[in-house]
């Protein structure tokens, strides 16, 4: 199936994504940490985190199922963002750059399911 799931341009592209949300979130508010500062990060490391269990498996359809999974979860972080954002716990500057790139990600996301049902 996949070589080696680091291999992906999603898969490092996700990975950065993920340090950079683990960075945004840091200032959050302490009494968040149970809430949007934990939903926020494991919906980040739900992206590359799939891509590899995904590519470790025998099949296409296995692997294509784990690529909706993490485009489902860059869904929930543009939410999750907007709501954040909305709350003042993010710049507007940290917010466009998070959103933009979320938004390229799920973009490559669907781009990589496309070859799957046509490879």
């Amino acid at each position: 199936m996949v070589t080696d799931h680091r291999d992906l341009e999603v898969w490092k592209r996700g990975h950065q994504f993920t340090l950079d949300i683990y960075r945004a979130t840091r200032g959050f508010p302490k009494d968040e940490l149970y809430g949007l500062t934990t939903q926020l990060r494991r919906a980040a490391i739900s992206i590359p985190a799939n891509l590899a269990e995904g590519g470790a498996r025998q099949s296409r359809r296995e692997f294509l199922q784990f690529c909706y999974i993490a485009r489902g979860s860059a869904s929930e972080i543009a939410y999750l963002l907007l709501v954040a954002s909305d709350l003042g716990m993010l710049s507007s500057n940290v917010f466009a750059g998070l959103r933009e790139e979320c938004e390229r990600i799920s973009k490559m996301l669907t781009t990589l399911i496309k070859s799957l049902h046509t490879g």
